[in-house]
């Protein structure tokens, strides 16, 4: 078997996504490679107690894929998985991936205007593009916190779940109260004898408005047009949101409103309610839905602690006042920001990605950086979303890739590498539309913020603007180099 031609590297949503589209477009002399034993990205890292997606499920899916058998409103995070195995069988995908394969370095070569992608274990290819659908959340964030590593009992990340380790009956020590604590505290709680909560920073959370689907309504939707229907009114009602994010934060007061009623309606004790009262403008920090985290705080085996952890011991956490614990979950979230600027990407003329970062991480529409042709980023910088499903912002940026494959193809050019001017020019119109609004404005520190405190995460707009600007490429914006 020769070289691939491409290269993409992880096979969650966007890879998956990368492979079905390509394969479409004619492109069958691709290779996955997935670091790990199996496919799936998030959904099968994180495996916690309670896993679910937080955006609904007829709207969390692929648009061409429509899945009229979710179980839920939210589904859980085997069925998600479960989905995208049947994705990659269906669309002839599977064959395609090669597991155990971490990749550590690409370097692209001048003279054959190609790249060598190696892995961990010191194998070699030579693509001529490679696409990094590795996303942003997949490298556990832990805190540096003096003496945790004194602890004697099971400590671990909640996206690394130690599924060995028994908590029931035990003190459970919960160090994070973001989106993915929200969902796994309320199940610790059922079984622990004592779970700790231990809070920086109070979430905003709405109602989660989950049900099942009963076998009647799975069998309407069916029905010719109706998942479609069902999906179309979801992704309306959802951008509707992107109004307080995306146009003005006064426009954020509804969505305030609503929670703070959520809050006085699960709980009564007024010290605990201003306890898990934010201080910052709503929307600045992800909105997290949940209605079943509240009420587990008011449990009698559940203690919230705001005080900072100033020192963990062989058998407790220090905050205020010593907290005994039998095991500690971090649910910190992840290194979002430089989850990409920390790899060995060497482009042109020996320019090293960290270089071309000094600055900050950006790109042409999250998808190019100039300086390193042919290397295309799925999810990358700007396209993450706080209001709606990430996997619509996926195929606007696979349908742009393949784009750029029929441009090259055209233009009978080996690479094409976007321009400076073009991605300086994009990306100062970016920073003017996001300094006034929510995530700057709003008085946060957040993980979608990086060390300078500017937000290189999320797109400050609406889907529907990301799809209308992606929809065609803009040869001038490239250079092509044959």
């Amino acid at each position: 078997m020769g070289e691939p031609g491409i290269v993409i590297i992880g096979s969650g949503f966007a890879g998956i996504c990368m492979a079905i589209k390509l394969k479409q477009a004619g492109h069958h002399d691709f290779v996955i490679l997935e670091k790990a034993a199996e496919l799936g990205g998030t959904w099968r890292d994180n495996t916690y107690p309670g896993c679910a997606c937080d955006v609904p499920s007829h709207m969390y899916s692929y648009s061409f894929e429509l899945n009229p058998g979710w179980s839920r409103m939210f589904s859980p995070q085997e069925e998600i998985q479960d989905y995208l195995r049947r994705c990659a069988a269906k669309y002839g995908v599977t064959p395609h991936i090669r597991y155990g394969k971490n990749v550590v370095s690409m370097e692209y070569d001048d003279a054959t205007r190609s790249w060598t992608v190696t892995t961990e274990d010191g194998d070699t290819l030579r693509p001529n593009a490679v696409i990094s659908a590795i996303g942003a959340l997949h490298i556990p964030k832990f805190p540096e916190i003096v003496g945790q590593e004194t602890f004697t009992g099971p400590a671990f990340h909640s996206a690394e779940w130690d599924h060995s380790a028994d908590l029931a009956g035990k003190r459970v020590a919960v160090i994070g109260t973001g989106a993915s604590a929200v969902q796994f505290v309320p199940q610790l709680a059922r079984t622990a004898r004592h779970v700790t909560v231990f809070q920086r920073t109070a979430p905003w959370l709405h109602p989660k408005p989950d049900f099942a689907f009963s076998p009647a309504a799975r069998r309407l939707l069916r029905l010719p047009g109706a998942a479609r229907a069902l999906r179309a009114g979801i992704y309306w009602a959802l951008e509707t949101r992107a109004l307080g994010f995306a146009v003005d934060p006064r426009l954020m007061k509804a969505h305030e409103q609503l929670a703070l009623r959520h809050l006085r309606a699960q709980v009564p004790d007024p010290e605990l309610r201003r306890a898990l009262t934010p201080g910052y403008l709503i929307g600045c920090k992800r909105i997290i839905v949940s209605s079943d985290y509240y009420p587990a705080l008011t449990r009698p085996n559940v203690t919230l602690v705001t005080d900072p952890i100033t020192e963990i011991r062989e058998h407790s956490l220090v905050a205020g006042q010593e907290h005994e614990a039998d095991a500690i979950v971090y649910g910190t979230g992840f290194k979002v920001t430089d989850a990409l600027a920390a790899r060995h990407i060497v482009g042109r003329n020996g320019l090293k990605l960290q270089d071309a970062w000094r600055d900050g991480i950006e790109a042409y529409y999250g998808i190019a950086a100039s300086g390193f042709p042919n290397l295309f980023f799925l999810l990358g910088p700007n396209t993450g979303l706080g209001h709606t499903s990430v996997v619509f912002m996926i195929e606007s940026q696979v349908r742009y890739v393949i784009e750029c494959l029929r441009l090259l193809s055209r233009a009978q050019a080996r690479a094409l590498d976007v321009r400076p001017r073009a991605q300086r020019a994009f990306n100062d119109r970016l920073r003017a539309r996001l300094d006034p609004l929510v995530w700057n404005a709003g008085g946060c520190r957040s993980w979608y913020l990086d060390e300078q405190g500017v937000n290189r995460t999320i797109w400050p707009g609406f889907t529907f603007e990301y799809w209308a600007r992606t929809r065609k490429v803009r040869p001038g914006a490239y250079e092509l180099i044959y």
